[in-house]
C-alpha cells in the first residue's frame, strides 16, 4: 500500500535493493514529451553511488529500460514503465543480521507492521528504492522547463557541523558534495575521511529550490503546495526535518522581521519560501530537508535479535557515512514531481482564469 505519489501526475514504484530489477510506472503523464534513455543518465549518475570515496561503495549500472508509453521518442499519454536492473547486489553481507535489529533502522518497524522482512540491504527501506523516483522526475523536470520555465536545483546546506561560509551555484557540480563554496570542499574531504576512518556517521542537510514557479499553484487546505511538499521530502528515506522558507529559524523572529513586504519592484524578501496559504507566490520556493545519520553502522552495539534475545550487533556492506550528501538529486526530484504534479491540478480547475494583475515579481534579492 501507498507506493504512489501524486494525484495526476502519479508515480509507482516497486522492488528492493537486492532483488533483481526496481522500477516504476508513472501514470498521467501529457504527451508529447520527447524522452530518450540517455535523458535520465546525468541525474542517475548525480545519484549514484560508488562515485566518490565519501559514499558507498557499491557501483550499479542505472540503466534505464523504457518499457511502455514512449513512441518514437515521445511520451503518448498512456503509462510509463521504467525499469533498471540490480547489477551488483552482495547479499552475503546481511546474513549476519538477516535476525537481528539493527538500532535506528527499519528492521524493527517493518518486522512488527508486516511479520517478515528483507534484510538484504534494507529492502525498501533502502535509499536504493529513491533511484526511481529521481528517473521520474527527469520527466517532470523537463515538462516544468519546457512548459512553464521552471528551474529546480538544490544543493548540501549542511554537513555535520560545518555550513558554506559562501553560496556560488556553478560549483555545486563541481565537487562530490553539491557543496556551493568550492574553498570548503578540502575541509569537507578531511571531515568525511576522519568520520569514515572512526566508522561513525552524520546527518545533513539539504536546500531543494525551484525558480519560475507560476503564482497560483496549490490549494489552500489539504492539498497545500508547501504541506504536499513536506510529505514529499519525509518520504525519503533518513529523512527527520523538513522546512519552508525560513522555516524553524522562524520562530525567533518578529512579524516585522518574517513579512515578506511587496513593492512595485518585486517581493523585498522570501522568508515564506514562495508559499502563502498554501499557494505559490511566483517567488522563488524553496525547502530544506534534514537527514539523519545513516544507522548502518560497523562499530558494534549491544541491541536485540527476533527472538528477544541482548546481541552484539555490527552492520557490514557498502554504506553512506552520510545519506545527505548524495540525496540533492532525490530532494530535486521530490519538488519536481510535487510541482509537476500540482500545475497539473491547476490547470484542471483553474486553467481559465489566465494571468491576474497585479503580477508581484519575485524577492530582489533571489
Amino acid at each position: 500500500m501507498s507506493n504512489t505519489h501524486g494525484y495526476l501526475f502519479r508515480v509507482t514504484t516497486f522492488g528492493e535493493s537486492h532483488g533483481p530489477a526496481i522500477g516504476c510506472v508513472i501514470d498521467g503523464c501529457p504527451p508529447g514529451i520527447a524522452i530518450a534513455p540517455d535523458d535520465f543518465t546525468r541525474d542517475l549518475e548525480r545519484r549514484a553511488t560508488g562515485k566518490s570515496r565519501h559514499t558507498s561503495a557499491r557501483r550499479e549500472a542505472d540503466v534505464v529500460e523504457i518499457l511502455s508509453g514512449v513512441y518514437e521518442g515521445v511520451t503518448t499519454g498512456t503509462p510509463i514503465a521504467l525499469l533498471i536492473r540490480n547489477t551488483d547486489q552482495r547479499s552475503k553481507d546481511y546474513t549476519a543480521i538477516a535476525a537481528q535489529f539493527r538500532p535506528g533502522h527499519a528492521d524493527y518497524a517493518y518486522w512488527q507492521k508486516y511479520g517478515i522482512r528483507d534484510p538484504r540491504g534494507g529492502g525498501r527501506s533502502s535509499a536504493r528504492e529513491t533511484t526511481m523516483r529521481v528517473a521520474a522526475a527527469v520527466i517532470a523536470k523537463k515538462w516544468l522547463a519546457e512548459r512553464h520555465g521552471v528551474q529546480v536545483r538544490a544543493h548540501l546546506s549542511q554537513l555535520g557541523t560545518l555550513v558554506p561560509a559562501a553560496h556560488d551555484w556553478s560549483v555545486v557540480e563541481d565537487n562530490p558534495f553539491f557543496w556551493p563554496d568550492a574553498a570548503q570542499v578540502p575541509e569537507l574531504e578531511a571531515y568525511m575521511d576522519a568520520l569514515r576512518k572512526s566508522g561513525d556517521s552524520v546527518g545533513a542537510e539539504v536546500t531543494a529550490v525551484a525558480d519560475g514557479v507560476p503564482p497560483g499553484w496549490g490549494e489552500p487546505i489539504y492539498g497545500k503546495l508547501d504541506a504536499e511538499l513536506a510529505a514529499a521530502m519525509m518520504s525519503i528515506n533518513a529523512v527527520k526535518g523538513v522546512a519552508i522558507g525560513d522555516g524553524f529559524a522562524s520562530v525567533a523572529q518578529k512579524g516585522t522581521e518574517h513579512r515578506d513586504v511587496m513593492t512595485p519592484d518585486g517581493f523585498a524578501s522570501n522568508h515564506a519560501g514562495g508559499v502563502l496559504g498554501g499557494i505559490s507566490t511566483g517567488q522563488q520556493v524553496v525547502v530544506s530537508v534534514a537527514f539523519k545519520p545513516t544507522s548502518s553502522l560497523r562499530l558494534p552495539v549491544e541491541g536485540l535479535d527476533t527472538e528477544g534475545r541482548v546481541v552484539d550487533i555490527v552492520t557490514t556492506g557498502r554504506h553512506d557515512p552520510c545519506v545527505g550528501i548524495r540525496a540533492t538529486p532525490i530532494c530535486e526530484a521530490m519538488l519536481a514531481l510535487v510541482l509537476m504534479d500540482q500545475a497539473l491540478r491547476h490547470r484542471a480547475q483553474c486553467g481559465d482564469v489566465g494571468t491576474m494583475t497585479p503580477r508581484i515579481p519575485a524577492a530582489r534579492d533571489g
